[in-house]
C-alpha cells in the first residue's frame, strides 16, 4: 500500500506570505502602540530594548496562526484590516499625544 505524500496546497503560499509581511507589519504596528501608551510613554529610557525584543514573539504569534484560516485571500484580508486598525490607532495616538 503505497501513498503518496500530501502536495502543498495552493493557498500556503498566500498564508505565507501573508504572515509574513503583513504579520510583520502588524507587529511593527503593535508595538509602536506599546511604545507610545505602554508604561512610562514613549520617553521611558528602558523601554527601547523592551519595544524591540516584543516584536519578534507577536510577528512569531501571528505567523503561526495565520494558517487556521480557511484561503490565503481570507488570511490576507483579515490581517490588512487588522493592519489598516492598529496603524489608524498608532497614528491617532501619535498625534494625540506627540
Amino acid at each position: 500500500m503505497s501513498s503518496k505524500p500530501a502536495a502543498i496546497r495552493p493557498d500556503w503560499w498566500s498564508k505565507t506570505f501573508a504572515g509574513a509581511v503583513l504579520g510583520a507589519a502588524l507587529a511593527l504596528a503593535l508595538a509602536g502602540l506599546f511604545a507610545w501608551v505602554g508604561p512610562g510613554g514613549i520617553g521611558a529610557r528602558e523601554k527601547a530594548q523592551v519595544v524591540m525584543w516584543i516584536m519578534a514573539p507577536i510577528w512569531m504569534i501571528v505567523f503561526s496562526t495565520v494558517y487556521l484560516f480557511r484561503s490565503g485571500l481570507q488570511a490576507v484580508l483579515w490581517l490588512g484590516g487588522a493592519n489598516a486598525a492598529a496603524y489608524g490607532l498608532l497614528f491617532y495616538i501619535r498625534s494625540t499625544l506627540g
